[in-house]
């Protein structure tokens, strides 16, 4: 079906940061199949661990206990504070569970019908209900009517947050990605996140963070919220959780846990040993090679870099994110960058239409970051002295 606008090109194999296309052509990979590939291409260790995997069991069902399930669970438990995880295929997935979640949490207070506090600028997925509690009009257009149950407000406005919890006594649950992917790479103030958990705990909701594109070390710690020194009660992970085979999961602490019972909600494909074994082995590696501190430092790198080259630019608005989760927002639709950064050997996105997003793979090298701004920064310049159309 034609749903994607793809570029013309198709890409064959990669090493590292590095990827090829059929052609021979070779591209420095700033994407990360979207925050994806965590250990970047052809890991040496991911690679033999999935072969070894593959050969032993790669499905099973959740009719049996899965090792593999119970070991990945341990180590996002031990990087979060949290308690349990519910495993799926996608970040949509996660975030669904989470609405379910949220509904039956304010069923299990007596609240008939259960709202959840959203965000202007949040993507949480494509299903109806994420859909629904998405912001983005262009991507909900013709798909209605949506769900009901979500009231929306401004990120990092808590005297907004306040107000409709004042107004809408039927809300359960508070639920933001703690940085905006697709919204344009926009960070949930420090203090904004840690106003919501006090009202959380002061009345008994849940406080739920998506971390499907900012969680798994990709701004420096496991997840984006630790800058804030808080816990979610419920947290849907995705993404680079297995870098590069499909996994999702739905991490949550003491208040959340116990909601879901047995048969209140499942999955076929989710937490099969294959995509158990890739979670486990990305965790370990991440652990094993300092790549919390890669990002970190890296991505610090990459801002600082970018900020010198750009500043003074006519039409550079901002440079925001953290860690290797970065974000230029330009004062004009610049999705053209996608094609020319292409053309100079770079694989990037642009989202929200002005942003150009960086969320390279967290192996990247001090010299592989110094690439991406030689080639980035001449193409921004460039596109921004042109004659507007």
């Amino acid at each position: 079906m034609p749903v994607f606008g793809r570029l013309p090109v198709a890409l064959s194999h990669g090493q590292g940061c590095w990827v090829w296309d059929v052609e021979g052509r070779r591209y420095l990979d700033a994407l990360a199949g979207i925050a994806v590939n965590t250990l970047g291409h052809n890991h040496p260790k991911l690679v033999p661990a999935l072969q070894d995997q593959a050969a032993k069991l790669i499905h099973s069902s959740n009719y049996y206990y899965v090792p593999l399930q119970e070991q990945l669970a341990a180590l996002l438990c031990e990087a979060s504070g949290l308690s349990n995880v519910f495993f799926c295929n996608s970040g949509l997935e996660a975030n669904e569970a989470a609405l379910k979640i949220a509904r039956k949490f304010g069923h299990d207070k007596g609240i008939d019908e259960p709202a959840v506090i959203v965000f202007e600028g949040a993507f949480h997925g494509r299903s109806i209900a994420t859909l629904s509690a998405t912001a983005n009009r262009k991507i909900q257009a013709g798909f209605g009517p949506l769900v009901p149950g979500f009231v929306r407000v401004a990120l990092n406005d808590l005297a907004a947050v306040q107000a409709a919890l004042d107004a809408n006594p039927s809300v359960s649950a508070i639920f933001l990605e703690t940085i905006q992917g697709e919204g344009g790479i926009n960070p949930a103030r420090i203090e904004f996140l840690q106003g919501l958990r006090r009202l959380c705990d002061e009345r008994n909701l849940l406080l739920m963070l998506d971390e499907v594109q900012c969680g798994l070390g990709r701004t420096g710690k496991w997840f984006a919220h630790q800058w804030a020194g808080i816990q979610p009660d419920v947290m849907p992970l995705a993404k680079g959780l297995g870098s590069g085979v499909p996994i999702g999961a739905v991490v949550c602490g003491p208040r959340a846990a116990g909601v879901l019972t047995a048969g209140s909600h499942g999955s076929t494909f989710g937490g099969n040993p294959l995509a158990m074994r890739a979670g486990v082995e990305t965790l370990t590696v991440m652990t094993a090679d300092g790549l919390l501190g890669n990002a970190a430092a890296r991505g610090a790198q990459l801002r600082t870099a970018l900020e010198a080259g750009l500043a003074g630019v006519a039409g550079v608005v901002e440079i925001r994110g953290q860690g290797l989760m970065l974000g230029i927002e330009l004062d004009r639709p610049c999705g053209v960058l996608l094609s020319r950064a292409l053309g100079a050997g770079l694989l990037l996105s642009v989202t929200a239409d002005r942003v150009v997003r960086l969320l390279p793979p967290l192996i990247i090298s001090a010299d592989e970051i110094d690439e991406v701004v030689r080639r980035l920064q001449p193409l921004i310049k460039d596109f921004l002295a042109e004659p507007r159309a």
